[in-house]
């Protein structure tokens, strides 16, 4: 009697519920949706079998999306690594070696104290009051923390911001910008994000209309890119980087891709440029930036870009342009902060208008994040108590990984069939693979890519984890692996020996015969 009850009240109040708002909504084509009352005896009997989401039924874009650096490989290292954890001596290694990603704290890394002080203090300001807090902080930090503070109402640092960012900070960061460049840049043009990969997404979801809509975007290319062209349905217009001119950009290759997508019918929109390069490491000359930025100029284009200086030849009013900046990166690598800005230049106020829109759906980026983004761009400067540990911090760890990333060129360059250009700028290694006749009949055999064949025999071989070439794109019929060089310095010798040994013994198995 009660469940009846209870049911019977629930259907006098929906049913009042939908028929005053029924009552006050204007007849549309969302109100055609759902022209049955769910209690009504005409709402029809579900007769459905099925579940109602396979993977044949979501959206295709996902379905064509794909993302390599967290790819198969990498889930299968994760079973390795648990199968490790519960079955030690399972495997030839004792651990697994993560080369895949640009994670450098997950690798030993440390990050910078100064940034971390300054973070600490303003997730909880009650710090701040302590006597105590004198003697573990260094002045300058305090000063930091207290200045930033008071930009933001009431210190709540765990409130939701202006959907742009906090303004005091994105004005600091014009400021630093202006102090690197040479030129002003402006807080209004800023746009605050967790990491640069949701500014790239709403880049692109502004930009693509449809599948005729094209970007132009280097190959081999970072995989956030052709996802995220994927995911809203436009047309990857793709570009090839010169290996054999250490991964140059040749301007005439641009030239010809866009005239090639033009005849069939697609308007390429923009052109993402890479740098430093990423999965290729190289760093593009001030020549060839100014000439990417001519090119844009003339051929009425977006420029989509890492962090690109006003010294290249562009003024605000005649080159649009994105410019993607994160924290992940360089020497800091706080990439689990998830901070990074775009600054958005060379677009009219009501097309800003539009960004401004899509980018307050999110709300806003999180506090912590835009704090240290911020740092980034003014850290401890001549004279400031944390300078001298800061510069000492960050030339320790440029140094190392200028270290670790020659002793792996030089090691991928000794193996037999490799060839691997110079990191000049990255984190990354992209050899090439000259594989054997045999080694790439057995991949098709298994179905696979033969980098990726590679890629999987080493990781099960030495517990290495590197991502294929096929993920990024590449010239067809050639073959690479990204390596990171993040892997702490005195693991790279042992990384050496694992690699050289794995590589003689699968050269070795699948030699083409005739050949000594």
């Amino acid at each position: 009697m009660r469940r009846l009850a209870m049911d019977r009240a629930k259907r006098l109040l929906f049913g009042s519920f939908l028929s005053s708002s029924q009552s006050s909504l204007t007849p549309g084509p969302a109100s055609s949706c759902f022209p049955f009352s769910p209690f009504s005896s005409e709402a029809p009997m579900s007769l459905y079998k099925f579940p109602p989401v396979t993977v044949e039924t979501i959206n295709p874009k996902v379905k064509r999306c794909e993302y390599a650096v967290r790819g198969e490989i990498v889930s299968h290292a994760q079973r390795l690594q648990q199968e490790l954890q519960t079955k030690p001596g399972s495997h030839p290694f004792d651990e697994i070696l993560y080369c895949n990603i640009g994670n450098p704290q997950a690798l030993g890394q440390q990050p910078i104290t100064f940034f971390r002080e300054v973070l600490a203090l303003c997730d909880y300001p009650a710090l701040l009051d302590r006597d105590e807090t004198h003697a573990l902080f260094s002045s300058d930090a305090i000063a930091r923390a207290w200045e930033i503070l008071d930009l933001i109402p009431d210190r709540a640092t765990g409130a939701y911001s202006h959907s742009q960012g906090i303004k005091g900070l994105r004005e600091a960061i014009a400021v630093g910008i202006a102090e690197r460049d040479g030129f002003p840049a402006n807080a209004d043009d800023i746009f605050l994000t967790d990491g640069a990969s949701p500014a790239v997404h709403m880049m692109m979801q502004l930009l693509i209309r449809s599948e005729k809509d094209g970007i132009l975007c280097p190959i081999p290319q970072y995989p956030l890119y052709s996802a995220s062209i994927a995911l809203h349905g436009g047309c990857l217009v793709p570009y090839y980087l010169d290996e054999g001119k250490g991964w140059g950009l040749e301007i005439f290759e641009l030239k010809q891709q866009l005239a090639v997508a033009r005849t069939q019918s697609i308007t390429v929109r923009a052109l993402v440029v890479i740098n430093p390069g990423n999965p290729t490491g190289q760093v593009l000359s001030e020549e060839n930036q100014k000439e990417i930025v001519e090119f844009c100029r003339k051929e009425g284009l977006v420029l989509l870009a890492d962090e690109i200086s006003r010294s290249m030849g562009y003024g605000g009013d005649d080159l649009p342009l994105i410019s993607f900046q994160s924290v992940s990166k360089g020497y800091y690598g706080e990439c689990g902060k998830r901070g990074g800005y775009m600054e958005v230049t060379g677009l009219s106020s009501d097309v800003k208008e539009q960004i401004y829109k899509v980018a307050s759906v999110n709300l806003c980026s999180n506090i912590s994040g835009q704090i240290l983004s911020s740092l980034v761009m003014n850290p401890p400067k001549v004279g400031d108590e944390s300078y001298e540990s800061y510069m000492a911090e960050k030339d320790e760890i440029l140094s190392s990984l200028a270290r670790r990333a020659k002793a792996l060129e030089d090691a991928f360059n000794s193996l037999e069939g490799v060839t691997c250009n110079k990191a000049e700028g990255a984190m990354y290694l992209f050899p090439r693979l000259h594989l054997p006749q045999k080694a790439i009949k057995a991949a098709e055999a298994a179905k696979t890519a033969p980098d990726a064949y590679y890629a999987r025999r080493l990781l099960d071989a030495t517990g290495i984890v590197v991502v294929p070439g096929s993920g990024f794109g590449q010239v067809p019929g050639t073959w690479h692996i990204r390596s990171t060089i993040l892997p702490p310095e005195d693991k790279i010798p042992a990384i050496i020996s694992r690699l050289k040994a794995f590589h003689e013994a699968f050269m070795d198995e699948f030699r083409d015969q005739g050949v000594a």
